[in-house]
């Protein structure tokens, strides 16, 4: 009688081919999309394992760039923002190219240097329906937008210089702004409403597939 064939094992770590960085569950990674042309896909590892012959896969959990989301990228969508979906994956570990690190949007805004592994996450994301959750987050300025970290704002991060008549120039000579709606002691950012963060879905869409 033959012997059963060994099943699948769990690992610790994995080497990422070529390089000696390491990399665990709960690693957000890199990874190499199908399209050369496209910039590497990133992901959160939630298991590497590997099967009788040795192939190692990861099961991951992957984060969407507003552009791949129901209803694109809109105009508070920062360059390094990402969503955490709930599409989840399992893919060859030699697709991972190397590690990043995906921020809290609130340490991320502390960042004095962002580097180019650096991403941030303010939402998780319904992958079949394009739901957020939160839902709805402040807004701020005059053109009541939610904040984007990419654009410069003045009077405590609050205003864009061109809602207010400004070039990003003159904002930056600036010590201080005071508007005509802000006290002169005022040094919190004030968010003035709530916006929706999820576009009106008719209906449920198919997750994107992430092709190797």
């Amino acid at each position: 009688m033959a012997k059963p064939r060994p099943g699948k094992k769990d690992l610790d770590a994995y080497t990422i081919r070529g390089t000696t960085k390491v990399v665990r569950a709960g690693d957000c990674v890199l990874m190499r999309p199908s399209d050369t042309g496209k910039p590497p896909y990133v992901a959160r590892i939630e298991k590497i394992e590997s099967d009788n012959r040795n192939n190692i896969k990861v099961r991951v959990r992957w984060y969407y760039r507003p552009e791949e989301s129901i209803g694109g990228r809109r105009q508070f969508h920062g360059a390094k923002e990402l969503f955490l979906s709930d599409h989840y994956d399992v893919q060859s570990a030699h697709t991972i190219e190397g590690k990043c690190t995906v921020h809290s949007f609130k340490n991320y805004t502390k960042l004095e240097n962002v580097g180019a592994e650096d991403y941030y996450c303010r939402f998780e994301y319904k992958a079949a329906t394009g739901g957020f959750t939160p839902d709805r987050v402040a807004v701020y300025c005059k053109c009541e937008m939610p904040y984007n970290p990419d654009d410069l704002m003045v009077q405590c991060e609050g205003y864009h210089p061109a809602c207010v008549g400004m070039t990003i120039e003159e904002a930056k000579k600036l010590d201080r702004f005071v508007c005509s709606e802000c006290s002169s002691d005022d040094d919190v950012k004030k968010p003035l409403t709530a916006f929706s963060a999820s576009p009106a879905a008719d209906g449920k869409v198919e997750p994107k597939r992430r092709k190797r």
